[in-house]
């Protein structure tokens, strides 16, 4: 399939949000046992958890507690879970004393930029990565800089795009725009255009929703 032939999938999502990434895993095991990871294209759209985060954040695990009125104890059992579930799929989970929730505006710009290149996945899990595993700041304009120069990126050219008025406008408009159909919470997956699918599915249930749009397409093309 060439890039206009593919499936679009659509990913809402923050790069603080640990059920997204353990949700893309999930995905892109679903295609790798498939075999179909050549058919589908990805694009990821920005959602912040935390719009009105202060540049400093805040702790994490204080911040959620007060957030979803949860207790301490059960922040820590949450993210025990979801470290257990990320590493069943690969992804190291490193949650430790003084992780904070930062704001995530500055990651999106980048993330945006990042799709005229062609390497918006891969910035995404760079992010993810630094986030979760690296216990690097994604807030920071120098982590910023070198995870973008890290997939072979122009770190002044991305970071002039943090002062772009208009760069800025754009995210906020598209977090306006998903707000509005009514998407509020994350992961949420578009497949298609019309299957859309919210929180993390196994992966056994994305390869059904995959292998049915697949035939879907196959049926049209002989029509």
């Amino acid at each position: 399939m060439t890039l206009s032939n593919k499936i679009r999938i659509d990913i809402i999502s923050d790069v603080v949000c640990p059920w997204c990434i353990i949700g893309y895993k999930r995905l892109e095991h679903a295609m790798k046992e498939l075999g179909v990871e050549d058919k589908f294209e990805l694009v990821w759209n920005p959602f912040e958890l935390n719009p009105t985060m202060s540049l400093d954040g805040e702790d994490a695990v204080s911040y959620l507690a007060h957030k979803y009125t949860m207790s301490v104890e059960q922040v820590k059992s949450t993210q025990a879970t979801i470290t257990k579930n990320g590493a069943e799929l690969g992804f190291t989970f490193n949650y430790y004393d003084g992780m904070k929730t930062v704001n995530t505006r500055n990651a999106h710009i980048l993330l945006d930029v990042a799709k005229e290149f062609g390497k918006q996945t891969e910035l995404k899990m760079r992010l993810f990565s630094a986030h979760f595993t690296e216990k690097k700041d994604i807030s920071n304009r120098h982590t910023l800089g070198e995870l973008v120069q890290s997939i072979g990126l122009d770190k002044d050219l991305f970071l002039a795009k943090l002062d772009d008025e208009s760069a800025r406008m754009k995210v906020q408009e598209a977090e306006e725009y998903w707000h509005k159909q009514n998407i509020s919470a994350v992961p949420t997956m578009i497949f298609n255009n019309e299957l859309i699918m919210n929180g993390a599915y196994p992966i056994e249930t994305y390869q059904k929703v995959l292998t049915e749009l697949l035939e879907k397409r196959l049926k049209k093309s002989y029509m």
